[in-house]
């Protein structure tokens, strides 16, 4: 990643607390280490693990116990990659055995060629098939066919499970940590700000750096369970604080990317803003909780609700909206035409909205 502060780089800055900083462009990516870039060649065992999990009979999703973790490597090695660009390094796991690599959008962004490192020590050129920046995701489509997919876990991992990270943080390929997951349903404050992908996100303490974006977070059995995306830098006071796309959101939008190029998305027509104290006094709210309402699309479903700028959104489908962040979580795990009841104050007046989410145009991406 360019930037050291997080996995992505370039972005504009957010604050966690008291200034948590997250580069927000370009998550994961890493310049090379001093001195030449590491390659699979130069790493001690990755083709060697590879070859340990074919002998062992070991396949992609091979149940093993939680306490044997470098079997599970071995096992999972094969099906995360490299991903080199002009600007940096990042990773990304192989979804489908015809040559179809899954990764983050920050990771290949700008970029329509770029090349592919397997576990192998094998290198191909790679071509950027389509993009989602809504949920930070891409597929990145190589000639080399024959691949070993990953995996994925349809449901969330729980609390606790063990997590194994495979990516290559710094450009260091094949790398692997270890930790748990310690929670689900994460988002990132302030990230509504410049991103809508910092939310809805699994927590994990195995370590997560610049780099490790686009790679693979494991459970004991092999399964992804999750697409490194993101983790909180030690000098904000962090410590193994890393966040990963559920795999359940990555395979469903790689499907849509497959399918036709594009991804799906709720639209609600408006744009969320924080409330800070002073914007609460000035409005008279008796907290900082909600999502403010600062523009509303002309003719769109917010609009239509009788939604307005200044209005705080405080729930939607009977879930608290504390933040913009929530907001946008929410709308996740919502469909394009799906009628939702939208609780919000406008003053010291409480009222409720029926909205009918819309699909999100793509000048809103």
């Amino acid at each position: 990643m360019s930037s050291l502060n997080r996995e992505r780089s370039g972005r504009a800055r957010l604050a966690l607390g008291m200034a948590v900083v997250f580069g927000m462009t370009s998550a994961c990516t890493a310049s090379p280490p001093p001195g030449a870039r590491p390659t699979s060649a130069t790493m001690s065992t990755p083709a060697q693990t590879a070859q340990q999990g074919a002998q062992s009979g070991t396949q992609p999703g091979t149940p093993l116990t939680a306490a044997d973790i470098p079997s599970i490597v071995a096992n999972v090695q094969p099906s995360v990659v490299t991903v080199l660009t002009d600007g940096g390094v990042g990773s990304g796991v192989v979804f489908a055995a015809e040559g179809l690599i899954l990764t983050n959008e920050h990771v290949v962004r700008g970029n329509t060629d770029v090349e592919v490192a397997f576990a192998d020590g094998q290198r191909v050129a790679g071509t950027v098939r389509a993009t989602d920046p809504i949920s930070d995701l891409a597929l990145v489509e190589t000639k080399r066919t024959g691949l070993p997919a990953a995996k994925f876990q349809s449901d969330l991992p729980r609390v606790g499970e063990l997590a194994v990270v495979i990516g290559s943080p710094l450009g260091f390929e094949n790398t692997a940590t270890a930790g748990i997951i310690s929670g689900l349903h994460r988002e990132i404050p302030g990230s509504a700000a410049s991103s809508q992908s910092l939310v809805d996100l699994i927590q994990t303490d195995a370590a997560i750096s610049p780099g490790n974006s686009g790679g693979a977070v494991v459970n004991s059995r092999g399964e992804v369970i999750g697409i490194s995306e993101a983790y909180i830098p030690p000098q904000s006071g962090a410590v193994a604080l890393g966040f990963a796309i559920p795999a359940a959101t990555a395979v469903r939008v790689a499907e849509q990317l497959r399918e036709d190029g594009t991804a799906d998305h709720a639209f609600i027509g408006l744009r969320p803003g924080g409330i800070t104290s002073q914007i609460a006094e000035q409005l008279g709210l008796p907290d900082t909780r909600g999502a403010l309402v600062l523009t509303v699309v002309d003719g769109g479903p917010a609009d239509r609700a009788g939604i307005r700028p200044g209005d705080v959104l405080t729930a939607l489908d009977g879930k608290e909206i504390a933040s913009p962040e929530d907001l946008l979580a929410e709308l996740r795990g919502k469909s394009p035409d799906q009628a939702v009841n939208v609780a919000y104050r406008r003053g010291t007046e409480s009222k409720e909205a029926k909205v009918t989410l819309a699909a999100r145009p793509a000048a809103e991406g």
